[in-house]
């Protein structure tokens, strides 16, 4: 059984950065992509990205320019490093392998 795990959330000011990580307990995860998803306060969970196994993106167009998401297959790990953070952004970040596995999901609060 795989469990994901996420970190790295917080309180930053708009115009700030945070990077996000997601663990992945157990083996073979390498071999998925791998996705971020968020969901905002009272609003509906949206994609925000993710990386195949080979490390090509996609992002949602609202984080384009200002995200990135990257992973290390051998710690099993994925990262998503939000720079110039905006209200908008706050929400619980989730990570996710598509189908399969949901990390609890990390709070991310943008605010002066």
């Amino acid at each position: 059984q795989v469990q994901l795990v996420e970190s790295g959330g917080g309180l930053v000011q708009p115009g700030g950065s945070l990077r996000l990580s997601c663990a992945a307990s157990g083996s073979g995860v390498g071999r998925y992509a791998w996705a971020w998803d968020r969901q905002p306060p009272g609003k509906d969970r949206e994609r925000v990205g993710s990386i195949t196994p080979y490390g090509g993106t996609d992002y949602a167009d609202s984080v384009r320019g200002r995200f990135t998401i990257s992973r290390d297959n051998a710690k099993n790990t994925m990262y998503l490093q939000m720079n110039y953070l905006k209200p908008e952004d706050t929400a619980v970040y989730y990570c996710h392998i598509p189908g399969i596995y949901w990390g609890q999901g990390v709070q991310v609060t943008i605010s002066s």
